[in-house]
């Protein structure tokens, strides 16, 4: 079974969720390219996000749907998300690259909190696959 089709079976909203999440880590932070503001932010955003995937993909290969698939975001992300927080903040930063940031931060911090708990879960012994 792929990647994919694990998450195919799951629960409608964590499908939901993975493809919110794709739009949010993947494709919002291009529009920051637009901006030359908040194009280095954009381009280390989807760098994450890509290296995040490619982690994601290859844990599945070898472990199977079990919970630490979440393990590269908390790794990657984590950095990334105070990083982009500060981004935001920074003067001469114009008000809708600023509204994008937020919406990324948004998006990456809900998965965090997912990624957290399943990591500490499976660490805690629950290594059962989905």
């Amino acid at each position: 079974m792929t990647l994919n089709e694990a998450i195919a079976s799951q629960p409608l909203w964590v499908q939901i969720w993975v493809n919110i999440l794709f739009l949010g880590a993947f494709v919002l932070p291009l529009a920051l390219l637009i901006w030359k503001a908040s194009r280095v932010a954009g381009l280390v955003t989807v760098a994450a996000s890509v290296l995040a995937g490619a982690g994601v993909y290859w844990l599945y290969g070898q472990l199977g749907y079990v919970r630490l698939l979440g393990l590269p975001h908390v790794v990657l992300w984590t950095p990334l998300l105070i990083w982009l927080w500060r981004q935001r903040a920074q003067p001469g930063m114009p008000e809708w690259p600023r509204r994008i940031i937020l919406a990324v931060c948004t998006v990456i911090a809900v998965s965090l909190a997912f990624d957290y708990v399943d990591a500490a879960r499976y660490l805690l012994g629950e290594r059962q696959p989905y």
